[in-house]
């Protein structure tokens, strides 16, 4: 064979060669990308309990049903996996009423000792500025001497919105699962930042961040009230030393210590009004407060008294250890959205004595 055949030969079988590899290498067809699109996952937390509120173990997919605004699905896994608690100690004097640094603490303590030991928790505290006490530890004990009056930070002022966009984007930096973000604090904001609070609210709603409040602004409201009124309750029967050292003493200084007082008037116009709209701020946070809890699946309490605070929190601690993260494919792929939209998404059971706490807001963004 000459030359010339030779290289027309090998240029032929070279050319097929290429052709054949290039026929084996599959084309990208529309169903390729419509798995590739819909192998995103929406994750959320539920909680679990049975009939007598106590956490319900060994909850697998076959137990829910999920509601995406109206639209049902299945889950794609159940898990029971440690809680990862990031907790948030309002220390700030905005309004100093109802709260003050030492319940603080004790309540921050008490959540702490009755988590899970396998849990993770991480401190964080905010008046003028924000600052962590402890990042991410399974170590309790090493964060419990920190949490103590004297050693927590003050201030005048306090950056709620600051705080909130900071414990966001601390907790989205890492790749945790079944994540708590528990509020101590009256929700008082002294800069009133309103794109900063858009920012963390679109950011935290578009998570799978529970939020769990304990909060002030009941306490705080009735300190204002029984301090600050316009009229001063007299007394009607006073008792102001006991009956055992009243009777010897003369009868004129009986009667000194057992006339009623008459009520006052308190007459500072600016002090009252100050005290007003203190109070209509504490009622703007409780509410916003409480949204922020029902839109991530958490829970609000609002205590009365110290003793009813600290019980409070170890309920909370009690809810987060009911915790089971759960996955599932969307129908409506997020890819698709066209605009900025929120979905209401709503777990529930299907096994008899199951009783199932999942209800959240999600904020899906258009991608550009």
């Amino acid at each position: 064979m000459s030359v010339r055949k030779i290289s027309l030969f090998i240029a032929i079988f070279f050319a097929f060669a290429v052709f054949s590899a290039q026929a084996q290498t599959p084309t990208p067809t529309p169903e390729d990308e419509t798995e590739k699109i819909f192998s995103e996952e929406i994750k959320l937390n539920i909680l679990a309990f049975d009939k007598s509120g106590k956490f319900a173990s060994g909850v697998t997919k076959d137990d829910l049903v999920i509601s995406e605004d109206g639209r049902i699905h299945q889950p794609s896994s159940v898990r029971r996996i440690p809680a990862n608690v990031l907790i948030v100690l309002d220390v700030g004097n905005e309004i100093a009423f109802g709260k003050n640094k030492k319940m603080t603490a004790e309540a921050a303590r008490a959540l702490i000792n009755s988590l899970q030991v396998e849990d993770s928790v991480a401190v964080m505290q905010y008046a003028d500025k924000v600052e962590f006490i402890s990042e991410w530890t399974t170590d309790k004990s090493s964060i419990i001497p920190l949490l103590k009056e004297e050693k927590l930070g003050q201030g005048s002022r306090s950056s709620f919105n600051l705080a909130l966009d900071t414990a966001v984007k601390f907790f989205n930096k890492s790749s945790l699962n079944n994540r708590h973000l528990v509020l101590i604090t009256d929700g008082i904001d002294s800069f009133n930042d309103q794109k900063l609070r858009e920012s963390w609210m679109k950011n935290l709603l578009s998570s799978d961040i529970n939020v769990h409040v304990v909060s002030y602004t009941t306490m705080a409201q009735t300190s204002i009230n029984v301090n600050n009124s316009v009229l001063k309750g007299g007394e009607s029967n006073p008792q102001r030393v006991p009956n055992e050292a009243l009777i010897i003493m003369p009868q004129e200084q009986q009667r000194i210590l057992t006339t009623p007082r008459i009520g006052s008037i308190n007459t500072d116009r600016e002090m009252i009004k100050k005290r007003k709209e203190q109070t209509e701020n504490l009622k703007k946070s409780e509410q916003n407060l409480t949204k922020i809890a029902e839109d991530t699946n958490g829970e609000i309490f609002l205590p009365e008294t110290k003793d009813e605070l600290i019980i409070k929190t170890r309920q909370i601690a009690a809810i987060i250890d009911s915790s089971y993260v759960v996955t599932y494919v969307p129908k409506r792929a997020l890819s698709d959205v066209i605009s900025d939209e929120e979905r209401i998404i709503e777990v529930t059971s299907k096994r008899n004595g199951l009783e199932i706490q999942s209800k959240r807001k999600l904020f899906v963004a258009a991608k550009k």
